[in-house]
């Protein structure tokens, strides 16, 4: 397959137009003799650093495929022969909607078309569930069966186990030991083409609950990504503190979107190594188009952080676990714990530099 996520009908037309949000869940691949990823970077695409047609591939969705592997450029367009890339999709800046009530009505609008063309699908989609608002919704709207995963006294595992008997739904639990992450983490590096810890602590749970659904036959993963990122999820986007360049929250959330392009890759070929198709229904350009339009006040604050989302979201959902905040899935999940201890077990201290990294590039090296 030359391309993934669309049509090269729709990227022709995208192409002519200039639109970035074409209407897709995003795209990449080669069409009539030049690569193309979508403006978000939501389909992984990776080229060779140095041109040598007589060696192999010049491109490829998967880095292992390649010798030295770099990511293409979100919303870029090259020739396959190796010309630089040239960004033509940027984030659009639309007009937000006249007001709140307008604009949640647009958002929801919006996200139930993303779900319904997820239906339309003819797969057998099972749902990564948190039982944050963001995996509820998703899993609500596509009445999918629920996964989650996390060692036994995670607090993924619990919440997911209160928020599953709130929305009166049946959860499966896929419980980890640590040889499951001695086992993954390998596997799960080579995948995603990165062995920092912090990128193979949120790949693993990915990729191992993905085994059990997968296992148990299902074709497709679906996920919430995203939420935080187009709605104020974070709390650095209403602190403004360091770790933005922004000086507003809406400008501050541009941030978070754009930044997308980097984290997307690793999760999509993490779901892809367990052997399913990852489907995040609130990445669909529709959704990201109604976020954009979102006024302040439907974003974030002090108090609460993905305000239009959360009324949105209280429409299909119990209040409580519409108003639920989430832990990052290396934390809920207690993976991060564990990949420590195993590290320090293999003499890997804390007082070593990025010791869990070190131990991970072991792993990796001595498989």
């Amino acid at each position: 397959m030359s391309l993934r996520g669309t049509d090269p009908e729709t990227v022709r037309e995208a192409l002519q137009t200039g639109d970035p949000l074409p209407g897709t869940f995003g795209f990449a691949g080669e069409v009539d003799g030049r690569l193309v990823r979508d403006a978000l970077g939501r389909v992984p695409l990776f080229v060779e650093r140095e041109v040598d047609e007589s060696t192999g591939p010049t491109w490829a969705f998967e880095p292992a495929a390649l010798d030295d592997p770099v990511r293409f450029p979100a919303g870029s367009v090259s020739r396959v022969t190796g010309t630089e890339p040239e960004r033509i999709w940027t984030l659009p800046e639309p007009t937000p909607e006249s007001g709140p009530d307008d604009a949640l009505e647009a958002l929801d609008r919006a996200i139930r078309t993303a779900a319904d063309r997820v239906r339309a699908d003819d797969r057998d989609v099972a749902v990564a569930f948190s039982g944050g608002v963001d995996s509820a919704l998703v899993a609500e709207l596509l009445d999918a069966p629920l996964y989650v995963v996390g060692f036994p006294d995670s607090h993924d595992v619990e919440a997911a186990r209160t928020a599953a008997a709130a929305m009166g739904r049946d959860l499966a639990v896929v419980e980890l030991e640590p040889a499951d992450l001695e086992r993954a983490v390998p596997e799960v590096a080579r995948a995603i083409g990165r062995t920092n810890a912090m990128d193979v602590q949120i790949a693993l749970p990915l990729y191992l609950v993905g085994e059990r659904v997968a296992a148990d036959g299902y074709d497709a993963l679906a996920v919430g990504q995203g939420a935080d990122e187009l709605f104020g999820g974070y709390e650095k986007v209403v602190r403004l503190d360091h770790r933005v360049k922004a000086e507003t929250i809406r400008g501050a959330v541009r941030e978070q979107i754009r930044s997308l392009s980097e984290q997307l890759p690793r999760d999509v070929l993490a779901i892809e190594a367990a052997g399913l198709e990852p489907v995040a229904p609130l990445l669909h350009d529709a959704v990201t188009d109604a976020a954009l339009r979102l006024p302040d006040e439907l974003l974030a604050d002090g108090e609460t952080r993905k305000r239009g989302f959360r009324r949105v979201a209280t429409r299909y959902l119990p209040e409580e676990v519409a108003a639920r905040d989430k832990k990052a899935v290396q934390y809920g999940s207690l993976v991060a714990r564990e990949l420590d201890r195993l590290a320090r077990q293999a003499g890997y201290k804390r007082r070593m530099d990025d010791h869990v990294t070190t131990y991970v590039e072991s792993l990796f090296e001595g498989e």
